[in-house]
């Protein structure tokens, strides 16, 4: 199936993907009249960018799981839409009525360890699916813009543009999701030429004491924000260092050579467990080829590129870290380095308030691929720290929870709360695949610290 490009950006994410072959069940004819209103024009474009990376997926791999933890492609195909129709049912007064409404309502993060175990066969065929996702979408398309005229749900729990607004996020989160399959996928990458060898040293930038505001305030309801964002609290940061740039796989491959893998003293006893349980001994996006190492990215092979960030788990990142004589950043550390100025107060970005452009980093789709971690000077900080927004999320040594104030949006209530368990951790930053609206100050990703799928590298921090 061939579903419209969703710009020039998107065509270079996609221009090596196949394409699907299955009947334009929901594709929108090309001369389809432009949404009425900026909201329907964000849903618009973000379905496009989801649709362009299930498009990837050749028909017969619809049904694999490339990702044990994750469910398989044809869960996300159905997910996304599903889930547009499920959280807006409310207010457009209409009731949840189909049997896919259920089946493809939630994903999951399995921490006690019980994997997926159903069949391909039990999930529904493709063009039934096609046809759930053509029905929901013209349900929506019709009902939406007549009842954002009234700016209330129908229970007047919410603005309604306020609730568009998170199915609109959901779905572009899950375009991360969607490459993070992707590249977990058994469809076979070439090994490109090797890019030019850079060698980078390590390069720590002192941060001077001052405050880091987490969060927003709760009545700043101008823009969008999840509910684990709201409740402002101010932390008192002591002076620190961080590094300039991101761990780059030629830093990482160091700690490699040196054996950082096989000695636990590197290790947390419950990180060092899981290395031995699952055989974990190089960073997951790297392999050997030709007694050489060579990184994976979503549509390639090529050679390590020394300068590129390493992707690697909380676990693994924290290893590095202990071994470098270091640290990972608290999440105010972090916002510290990347928002605070000299003169106190706090940037809107890293590099001011300029609207995030691809001059300041790899994100939105610019380039699947990673940058090198220097690419960026444009979007330091005022403290000189490069390459805060794009290119990977950043592991931060805070678990995820609660700003103070925290309530459940009573429409999601458990999109954050579920996750509050001590087993998760911030992550800043974002990557390729991020969106550039979730790149404001406030938004806060989080993972399990032995996931190791996500786009997301480290920068490390110590004392002094």
């Amino acid at each position: 199936m061939r579903r419209e490009a969703a710009g020039a950006a998107l065509d270079r994410a996609v221009h090596a993907a196949p394409t699907m072959t299955r009947p334009p069940a929901f594709a929108r004819a090309a001369a389809a009249a432009a949404p009425p209103c900026p909201a329907l024009a964000r849903l618009e474009h973000a379905r496009r960018l989801t649709d362009a990376l299930l498009d990837r997926v050749r028909p017969d791999r619809l049904y694999e799981r490339p990702i044990a933890e994750r469910h398989r492609f044809v869960f996300y195909l159905g997910h996304l839409d599903a889930f547009d129709r499920n959280l807006l049912a409310a207010a457009l007064d209409e009731p949840r009525s189909h049997a896919f409404d259920t089946l493809f309502a939630s994903g999951i993060d399995p921490l006690d360890g019980a994997l997926p175990e159903e069949a391909p066969a039990a999930w529904p065929d493709v063009r039934e699916i096609d046809d759930y996702i053509a029905s929901t979408r013209r349900r929506l398309d019709t009902s939406l813009p007549r009842v954002l005229a009234s700016e209330r749900m129908g229970g007047g729990a919410a603005p309604l543009a306020f609730v568009l607004d998170a199915a609109i996020e959901h779905r572009l989160m899950h375009a991360e999701t969607l490459a993070y399959l992707l590249h977990r996928s058994r469809a076979r990458r070439p090994l490109r030429r090797g890019l030019p060898a850079r060698e980078l040293a390590a390069e720590f930038v002192r941060i001077p004491a001052g405050t880091a505001t987490l969060g927003r305030r709760r009545d700043d309801w101008r823009t969008f924000g999840w509910d684990n964002e709201y409740g402002e609290q101010p932390v008192e940061v002591e002076q620190f260092q961080i590094a300039r740039r991101m761990v780059s796989n030629g830093e990482f491959r160091r700690f490699v050579d040196a054996g950082g893998y096989e000695d636990p003293a590197h290790w947390s006893p419950a990180d060092w467990r899981w290395r031995i349980e699952h055989d974990v001994a190089h960073p997951p996006f790297w392999e050997r080829a030709a007694d050489r190492w060579c990184v994976s990215s979503v549509s390639e092979r090529l050679p390590l590129p020394l300068d590129w960030p390493v992707y690697v788990s909380h676990a693994e990142a924290a290893a590095y870290a202990r071994w470098a004589g270091a640290g990972l950043p608290t999440e105010a550390q972090w916002h510290r380095a990347a928002y605070g100025t000299p003169q106190g107060a706090e940037r809107a970005y890293p590099w001011g308030t300029e609207a995030p452009a691809a001059r300041h980093g790899n994100f939105d789709f610019h380039d699947e691929r990673p940058h090198a971690v220097d690419a960026h000077p444009d979007g330091a900080s005022a403290f000189g720290v490069e390459g805060l927004l794009g290119n990977g999320w950043e592991w931060t040594a805070t678990p995820f929870a609660p700003l103070p104030g925290f309530e459940p949006f009573a429409f999601y209530a458990g999109y954050s709360a579920d996750f509050f368990d001590g087993r998760h951790y911030v992550l800043k930053g974002g990557a390729p695949f991020t969106a550039a609206c979730l790149l404001r100050r406030s938004f806060r990703n989080w993972f399990q610290p032995h996931y190791p799928h996500v786009h997301a590298g480290f920068r490390c921090a110590r004392n002094g």
